[in-house]
């Protein structure tokens, strides 16, 4: 792996908020091709927060610089295509600061206040081939240059031994995770993974395969949970075919299919999933119970439940975090479509026909389809974009170096659900074992948001790793 220059640092303003926390707000500049520097820079957006104290003297300067070379834990955000949340928010920020960190949330590249990815921004790169080589560049690979390339910055002033810090991924922040372990162990003291042990040996159509059957045991739960909701969704359904083009114009410009309003099944994969979806349903059928159409307070709740427009990097590179050697060619709708329990991707109108009305519809899960392209109206600006990486093969530089990860030194600590309807358990379990040295914590007791749902009890478990010694 070629050699990373370090960030420039831009500005850095400092804060403290309510709960004593010292927030300091930085930006960054790194080359928006890491291969080629020359070719144009980005901006990286990041929050440092370490406890902010209140002493009865003032701390002596080398108190004050010691305080600011504490070690650092870097989060690592799920998505793809997803910034941080507020410091004060995110439960991890109390647990670190009192094992002793400093933490550094980070926006990825195209995310946050990262220079962020719109349609604005990818048509200004040119014809759709050039867009195309644009979004490319906002992969996990480039993700962990950033990453390096932020830690030699801010590392630059401290001890030898002190320059390498740890990593907490989330999700798509495992797997981010992952590819920095491959390509730059020697940054990392620790590495900490929640749901994120990636399928790194397996295409997107083996993924979705996988998952298509966590979200068919998802849908089973939530109609037992939910009976009523069969003729309710059904309802919905018949409604929105019935409206003028079978759709119907949502508040920020879009449209609402059929189609559409079936894909809110992400919701269960997480703690409480189940119940959303329901007050969502509920909400709707009591819009046409009461008023006979969809007001527009319950089509903005249901637009925020399909976020694509705001975040486009989830979209338009999902099934890219899959790729390694291969396309992905919408391997989640090729898939879905030849499932019974998904005939709706082909023709909504028909699959109410052919089934009974004491049939379930079947909602979808983490799964992105070309309609979620040409229904969005910030997407469907880079429609042509989506479409050429869905066929691309070439990728540049591979994700992972399994031979790296089998002759690993870095201590690795692992929670992994094995009701996970985003990361397959057992694919998971593919990967761990060519980690050398991880400890993996297996559970059918948390869903695949317990980092922020049971965060308790989840991060005790990971310390626990940490802090045990097996022998």
């Amino acid at each position: 792996m070629a050699a990373v220059q370090a960030a420039r640092l831009l500005s850095r303003r400092a804060h403290v908020l309510p709960g004593q926390l010292h927030v300091t707000e930085l930006f960054f500049e790194v080359p928006k091709n890491h291969a080629k520097p020359e070719a144009g820079s980005l901006k990286l957006f990041g929050r440092c927060v370490r406890k902010h104290e209140r002493p009865i003297a003032p701390f002596p300067t080398s108190e004050l610089e010691k305080k600011e070379k504490l070690p650092y834990l870097v989060y690592l955000e799920g998505g793809p295509g997803f910034g941080n949340r507020e410091p004060k928010n995110v439960a991890l920020t109390r647990v670190a600061l009192d094992r002793g960190y400093q933490v550094l949330y980070l926006d990825y590249r195209g995310t946050g206040l990262s220079t962020p990815i719109n349609a604005h921004s990818v048509l200004a790169q040119g014809e759709p081939p050039e867009q195309a080589n644009y979004l490319k560049l906002f992969r996990a690979d480039s993700i962990v240059r950033d990453l390096e390339a932020v830690r030699l910055c801010l590392t630059k002033d401290f001890d030898e031994g002190a320059k390498t810090w740890s990593i907490f991924g989330q999700s798509f922040g495992g797997f981010v995770s992952l590819t920095y372990l491959s390509k730059y162990p020697h940054g990392l003291r620790e590495v900490f993974l929640t749901g994120g042990l990636a399928p790194i040996r397996r295409s997107a159509e083996e993924v979705y395969r996988a998952t298509y059957r966590k979200v068919i045991e998802r849908n089973q739960a939530y109609y037992k949970k939910y009976p009523e909701d069969i003729a309710t969704v059904r309802r919905i359904v018949q409604y929105i075919i019935s409206q003028p083009g079978s759709r119907i114009k949502l508040p920020a410009g879009g449209y609402l299919t059929a189609q559409l309003f079936l894909t809110i099944g992400l919701a269960f994969g997480g703690h409480g999933g189940l119940d959303e979806v329901h007050s969502l349903v509920l909400r709707l059928a009591t819009d046409l119970d009461q008023f006979g159409f969809l007001t527009r307070a319950s089509l903005a709740a249901l637009e925020s439940q399909i976020p694509f427009d705001t975040h486009p990097i989830y979209a338009i590179l999902h099934e890219a975090i899959y790729c390694r050697r291969h396309h992905s060619n919408w391997a989640a709708y090729r898939v879905g479509r030849g499932l019974p329990e998904f005939t709706w991707l082909a023709d909504a109108e028909s699959a109410l026909v052919v089934t009974s009305d004491s049939e379930p519809l079947y909602f979808s899960g983490e799964m992105v389809y070309p309609f979620h392209v040409a229904d969005s109206p910030e997407l469907k600006r880079m429609t042509e974009a989506a479409k050429i990486l869905a066929h691309t093969r070439e990728w540049g530089e591979d994700l992972y170096d399994e031979e790296q990860l089998r002759r690993n030194e870095v201590p690795v600590y692992a929670v992994s659900y094995i009701d996970d309807m985003y990361v397959d358990f057992e694919f998971a379990r593919e990967t761990a074992a060519l980690v050398k040295g991880i400890k993996v914590r297996e559970t059918n007791g948390w869903y695949h948001d317990a980092v922020r749902s049971k965060s308790e009890e989840v991060f005790a478990a990971l310390f626990k790793l940490r802090d045990d010694e097996i022998d």
